[in-house]
């Protein structure tokens, strides 16, 4: 929900901050950097959102596989407007999703499976895939 309102993204800005590290956390992190900036207005903005994208795709480039990475890119592409045109992995990523959902822990699986029920690149199909 952090791409909802302004507050919703500072709290999750402020969560992920001194969450740790890891190429997970840098995923979270650039996320928010992403979604702030979506509140901001002004010429900064650009920039902002040019810096988070360029650290996230950093980031899945040198963790290709995993798994939470890419639904962290699919929620980010997908909250964003569509005239910033960073949305050209949503169907890539889905497809890493689902290939590699069966062998992801529970956690993961359970937010798989909460991102897949909002989000508007799973279909109906694709949800019932998610077990």
């Amino acid at each position: 929900t952090a791409h909802a309102s302004k507050a919703n993204a500072e709290a999750f800005s402020k969560m992920v901050a001194n969450a740790g590290s890891g190429s997970t956390m840098n995923g979270y992190k650039a996320a928010a950097k992403i979604v702030q900036a979506k509140f901001q207005v002004g010429e900064g903005r650009k920039k902002i959102i040019t810096e988070g994208i360029k650290s996230l795709e950093s980031t899945i480039k040198s963790d290709a596989d995993n798994v939470e990475l890419r639904v962290i890119r699919m929620s980010v592409q997908e909250s964003l407007p569509k005239f910033i045109k960073y949305n050209t992995n949503l169907g890539a990523d889905k497809a890493f999703i689902l290939k590699n959902y069966a062998s992801q822990d529970s956690g993961l699986k359970a937010y798989i499976k909460k991102f897949a029920a909002q989000s508007k690149t799973f279909s109906a199909a694709d949800r019932t895939l998610l077990k």
